[in-house]
């Protein structure tokens, strides 16, 4: 096991990692930018370190910074966390070379996963179910043209590099597909610094469902379910829960257990999330593949009782996966997050600020993840996330209450926040049905609006 491990992260990821090495009696160190010193998450730690100004690209994103620490604070682990450095395959090798363990899948992993295409072909290798799609687009006018052809319209836009819905831009038809794949590589370049773009078909009102998996350095995998993250805005969830609603249980597990089929087959040896499309007529499509800890990982630790961050560990540690999971899973209740972000809930556009009044709801069953407290800045320069709220109930339908009922006990003052958009969201009846979709946010708040 780990002497020591650094959390190269900040924010609600930063302290849910602390918490786990607390847990598990490793040492613990983090890391700040300017914008961070003083949070309340860095008492957690045996040891913390500045690593430079706020902008990420001078902190968080500066490798050569952050290696720099490893060695001073001697660490044999690093923990990436989410968003920032965790997938970046030329960070996690150059961690690796300088001899500390990336808590994470090894580097060829995060390489061939990280670029779509790749990640497609792959899959596709592999037997996994899968939408038409195009190779990394060319140059020449005539050849996107056919490239959409082939798959059919509408299509999808998306960057080979990176993902978060940055440069994904649909496309209806032939007239339009030239600008709008000019759009994409502009944006898919400023984002990611990679050009490269592909195309897939563009379902209508699908559902984004996707399966954790689990693997060891011994040759073992596994799934842990499914998560359902429909309830998005601008192509970022901001509801998910488990386990899919409205699916029989006959629907998800044969593809569970063929992704894990795959998985192993594949060797992948840490967590990761495998993430599809599920169209009208009940068919899974292949989307990526996430080589990290995702955001919404507490729904899956609710309703099967293992600690994911634990798991990482471990299994970066060399532990048998029969070890770090020695019983069979099985679904308990339902867990449903939602992500409170400063934005204003008419737009979500980003609303920093003080947080002059941060009071999360403190009522027994409800879990907070939060990097902030109140009287601290959400400022500018990173993800506008400030918590997320996670219950775990024996129905949906008391999840879905208990939820709301936490949002609304939420009392932020400063900045806007997303909840009343969220409550509105977790009280329609569509969402209650469990008829969850891509468009669903734009749908029941252009009702309310009506």
């Amino acid at each position: 096991m780990f002497n020591k491990v650094i959390v190269a992260n900040r924010g609600a990821i930063a302290a849910r990692v602390l918490r786990a090495l607390y847990e598990m009696k490793i040492k613990s160190v983090a890391v700040y930018s300017e914008a961070d010193y003083g949070a309340p998450y860095l008492e957690m730690a045996n040891e913390t370190y500045a690593i430079g100004a706020a902008p990420a690209r001078d902190s968080y994103l500066n490798q050569d910074l952050l290696l720099d620490v490893f060695k001073r604070a001697g660490v044999d682990g690093m923990h990436p966390g989410y968003g920032f450095l965790s997938e970046n395959a030329d960070f996690a090798q150059r961690v690796t070379d300088a001899g500390v363990t990336f808590i994470g899948p090894s580097p060829k992993w995060i390489a061939a996963m990280g670029h779509k295409t790749r990640a497609r072909e792959i899959a596709a290798e592999h037997g996994m179910p899968m939408s038409k799609g195009s190779d990394v687009l060319p140059m020449e006018p005539d050849a996107i043209l056919a490239a959409a052809h082939a798959i059919g319209y509408p299509v999808l836009v998306k960057p080979a590099g990176g993902g978060g819905g940055i440069g994904m831009l649909p496309a209806k038809d032939a007239s339009e597909l030239l600008a709008v794949v000019e759009r994409s590589r502009s944006m898919a370049s400023r984002g990611f610094g990679n050009a490269e773009v592909y195309l897939e078909r563009l379902f209508e009102r699908p559902r984004h469902v996707e399966f954790q998996v689990l693997g060891d350095k011994h040759g073992s995998a596994m799934h842990l379910f499914e998560r359902d993250c429909s309830v998005q805005r601008r192509n970022q969830k901001v509801i998910e829960e488990a386990a899919a609603p409205a699916l029989e249980r006959s629907q998800v597990n044969p593809v569970a257990d063929k992704i894990a089929k795959i998985m192993q087959d594949l060797g992948y040896d840490n967590v990761g999330t495998v993430e599809m499309l599920l169209g009208a007529d009940g068919s899974f499509n292949f989307l990526e593949m996430n080589t990290r800890l995702q955001v919404e990982h507490g729904v899956t630790e609710e309703v099967t009782g293992v600690d994911l961050v634990h798991a990482q560990i471990r299994s970066a540690a060399g532990d048998k996966l029969a070890d770090i999971v020695p019983n069979k899973l099985a679904i308990d209740g339902h867990a449903i997050q939602a992500r409170v972000y400063a934005e204003d809930p008419k737009n979500f556009f980003p609303s920093p600020g003080k947080l002059t009044v941060f009071r999360p709801p403190e009522d027994p069953g409800i879990r907070v993840e939060t990097g902030y407290a109140e009287g601290r800045d959400v400022t500018p320069y990173y993800d506008p996330m400030i918590a997320k709220v996670i219950v775990h109930e024996p129905t949906r339908e008391r999840a879905i209450d208990k939820l709301a009922e936490a949002l609304e006990a939420f009392d932020i003052k400063g900045p806007k926040t997303n909840i009343p958009a969220v409550v509105a969201i977790l009280r329609s009846e569509q969402f209650r049905a469990g008829d969850v979709h891509t468009g669903l946010i734009p749908e029941v708040l252009g009702k309310k609006k009506a």
